[in-house]
């Protein structure tokens, strides 16, 4: 799903862009009382489309920054905004884009859109890099997807993008989109969900290492700990923070991980071998 959308009658859905075109006003309104976007605000958003959101949100803020792949949806995009001096275009890859060229000091970016769901996931560990430069982001994702981010401990749902995310932001489901919102309707539902970077709760030395840790123990998630993390981390040490090498990364708390990566060098380091 790419953008916040409408028109699709003027633009015809591009399948290989995940398009699907939102054209529910209450949708949209209930999007735009959750940014509650003001007028100095460096707004950014992605997949701007044909503008359903694009238009609403140029008449609340002085400048707004729109990212699109799509190239052939420009000249819709610009027609549904006329000559609204506040919109900057950047036609370019979301995955690709540097995000922290529109970063100004003491102006962090706040980022809205409806993602791809064929890229949402790597587009969010991509966007978890410039969390120091962003003061929020609101986005329609697959209820999965939010489902796997807002997830807690011991959960099916609970895995990798959780824990990352974690360390870096908390996470709230904001509400449900159903498939009607949209033309042609997707074949699941959506959900809207608020992303507001902010220091770990938890001591964390490095994130980097964190994140390594994190990565290696949801790679084979069922295998206990001490297989997992085989290579990096001997059983003993598992043991010495305080957690059971024979627990699976899925029943630990983010802080565990934490925990985990500090026994481990900050840095790329050597891998610690048994």
């Amino acid at each position: 799903m790419s953008g916040l959308r409408s028109g699709a009658a003027a633009h015809g859905a591009k399948k290989r862009f995940g398009q699907h075109f939102l054209h529910d006003p209450q949708v949209i309104g209930r999007i735009l009382r959750a940014i509650n976007p003001q007028p100095d605000d460096t707004l950014v958003e992605i997949g701007p489309g044909l503008g359903a959101l694009t238009v609403p949100l140029l008449q609340r803020v002085q400048r707004l920054h729109v990212v699109e792949i799509d190239r052939d949806v420009v000249p819709h995009l610009r027609a549904a905004c006329g000559d609204a001096p506040g919109l900057e275009l950047h036609l370019a890859d979301a995955l690709k884009f540097d995000f922290g060229s529109l970063a100004a000091p003491g102006r962090p970016l706040r980022l809205v859109g409806n993602l791809p769901y064929n890229i949402s996931t790597p587009l969010l560990f991509r966007l978890l890099g410039y969390s120091g430069l962003v003061r929020d982001m609101h986005f329609m994702l697959q209820k999965e997807v939010v489902d796997r981010i807002t997830a807690a401990p011991g959960s099916g749902d609970y895995g990798r993008l959780t824990v990352t995310l974690a360390a870096r932001a908390a996470a709230e489901m904001l509400f449900e989109v159903g498939p009607g919102a949209f033309r042609p309707p997707p074949r699941v539902v959506s959900a809207v969900v608020r992303i507001t970077p902010r220091p770990a709760p938890f001591a964390l030395r490095d994130a980097a290492v964190y994140d390594r840790v994190v990565t290696a123990a949801f790679g084979q998630r069922r295998k206990t700990l001490a297989n997992a993390l085989r290579g990096l981390l001997p059983a003993a040490e598992i043991a010495a923070a305080g957690i059971d090498p024979g627990a699976r990364a899925e029943t630990l708390a983010p802080e565990q991980f934490a925990r985990l990566a500090g026994r481990l060098p900050s840095g790329p380091g050597e891998l610690v071998r048994e």
